[in-house]
């Protein structure tokens, strides 16, 4: 009788509720990851230095790659013309298939997080092995979810819906970063083992679970009278699975691309991500250096671990705000108020100098909290190209991954350049280098092996002026060319309501031809 309760209770479940909770399963094992893989190939496997730069540099290719290439292999079906009768696939099986992939790569994302756990190779094949592996799984499972976003839903106010759905679970999965710290220790790693089996076991039966009820909602969501708005929106009600198809010409990867270079709101937008995927990942490259040289002497260790934890929870408690928002004034309207934010706090913390710790430490924690906030909210940005892109270019379906993959393309050189342009800049300023000492380095990507000697005292001043102009002027830079770029975003407003309104007119003349078929 209990086992018969539960099912109920869990096919009960709204569709956003088990949408979100595969964001739970996935940053459940992340988080833990991004903490201490290379922590534990350096300090526990003792991985030489050589083997770990050939690895790193063979992952930032891939890195790269995986995303358009995994989306290609995933939507190039969907490329084609809307034929005048018949169709390939109807949407309710797009969302099936997607479904089923998640269903594979997540329990298979877990098994590979468990792979950097156990020393089962030579200490640098099994780094480039595990990264290249876990991060393929990863982009798979990430593509999938955020495509699902698009093909789910389709009005501004159901998206959001979903997206406030998945911020809530990110937040809870952000706590195995606290319970993790419970278990490390590098010199009994049996613990720390079995928490990350425990870890992995968890998401692996969580992602079978989930991908089991949200196609049981997608398959119930034909047959019900009344379907719920979600599956309305995206077009799921009264469509066949299989349906009579006629052939039609296929796209090229050289004539896809083409049509994304004619379409102007994906390169505005790009060029807007991408400095916002290096201010990201600046803020986290550099946390604990501006921690260290501009409040150390101010606050205590141990605060300043709780605020680095805190800022992996904050920005997705802060997405339960500005979601809400989202849907009232609409998400290019919020991220332009957060450019305006980020560029009014980082004049006015540089007109206040170094010297007021309080609205200093404000400012870093904020910096950061705002800026990963930011990223969050731009997946709505891109499921709104999904539909402009559909439209334009007449497609069969929307080619949510494969867009999704586009995007990461050309923004993920940001994360490269983060680091690269930062030390640069502060070395520039201040003549200090900052690979000639044991630095203060982010958890979970140090700088495994550091080289003396300390910089001279006298120098410490200068470093300490050239890490704030760097915390000030970095964000004030960001902040003006993306409210330029954001300027000439023109898919919002009138010209969103237009694009959603003739996908919703494809989508249901699609149904009536399936229908006739």
């Amino acid at each position: 009788m209990g086992l018969g309760h539960l099912q109920t209770w869990l096919l009960a479940l709204p569709t956003a509720v088990v949408y979100g909770s595969l964001a739970l399963f996935t940053s459940i094992l992340h988080n833990v990851f991004l903490l201490y893989y290379v922590d534990t190939f350096v300090s526990v496997y003792k991985i030489n230095k050589t083997a770990f730069w050939v690895g790193e540099t063979v992952f930032l290719l891939w890195n790269s790659l995986n995303d358009p290439l995994f989306g290609w292999l995933s939507d190039r079906q969907f490329l084609g013309s809307q034929p005048r009768s018949g169709a390939g696939l109807s949407s309710r099986a797009v969302v099936l298939a997607r479904v089923r992939a998640l269903s594979w790569h997540g329990p298979l994302l877990a098994l590979s997080f468990l792979a950097f756990w156990v020393p089962w190779a030579p200490a640098g094949l099994q780094f480039l092995l595990c990264l290249c592996l876990y991060d393929g799984f990863l982009t798979l499972v990430d593509l999938h979810h955020h495509a699902l976003l698009a093909d789910l839903a389709l009005s501004a106010h159901d998206r959001t819906h979903l997206n406030f759905c998945c911020s809530l679970f990110s937040a809870a999965g952000s706590l195995s970063v606290f319970a993790s710290y419970a278990f490390w220790n590098k010199e009994d790693f049996s613990s720390f083992r079995a928490f990350c089996v425990t870890l992995a076991a968890g998401s692996g039966l969580g992602f079978l679970g989930a991908t089991q009820l949200l196609r049981r909602r997608v398959e119930v969501a034909r047959r019900e009278p009344g379907c719920s708005a979600l599956a309305v929106d995206g077009g799921l009600c009264g469509e066949e699975l299989l349906v009579g198809s006629e052939e039609v010409g296929s796209v090229t990867l050289g004539q896809y691309l083409r049509q994304l270079a004619r379409h102007r709101n994906f390169l505005w937008f790009v060029g807007m991500d991408l400095v916002q995927v290096f201010h990201c990942h600046f803020n986290s490259n550099f946390f604990p250096l501006f921690l260290e040289h501009l409040l150390s002497d101010h606050i205590s260790l141990s605060t300043g671990s709780i605020l680095l934890g805190i800022s992996y929870v904050a920005p997705h408690l802060n997405n339960l705000y500005f979601l809400p928002l989202c849907r009232r004034w609409g998400v290019y309207a919020v991220v332009r108020g957060l450019f305006l934010l980020k560029l009014g706090l980082s004049l006015l913390m540089l007109l206040a100098g170094p010297d007021h710790l309080g609205l200093l430490c404000l400012f870093i924690a904020s910096n950061r909290v705002f800026t990963e906030g930011t990223c969050k909210l731009l997946t709505l940005v891109v499921t709104d190209l999904v539909d402009e892109d559909l439209v334009l270019n007449h497609r069969k379906q929307a080619a949510s991954a494969l867009l999704f993959g586009m995007v990461a393309l050309v923004t993920k050189p940001g994360q490269t350049f983060a680091p690269l342009l930062g030390t640069w800049l502060l070395c520039f300023y201040t003549g200090h280098d900052l690979f000639q000492q044991p630095p203060m380095t982010p958890v979970g990507s140090a700088q495994p092996w550091p080289e003396p000697p300390a910089p001279a005292p006298a120098q410490a001043p200068t470093l300490r002026q050239g890490c704030f102009y760097l915390l000030v002027l970095v964000p004030i830079t960001c902040a003006l060319l993306q409210l330029f770029t954001w300027s000439q975003f023109t898919l919002h407003g009138r010209r969103l309501h237009m694009v959603k309104a003739q996908r919703q007119n494809l989508s249901r003349a699609q149904t009536l031809d399936i229908k006739t078929v």
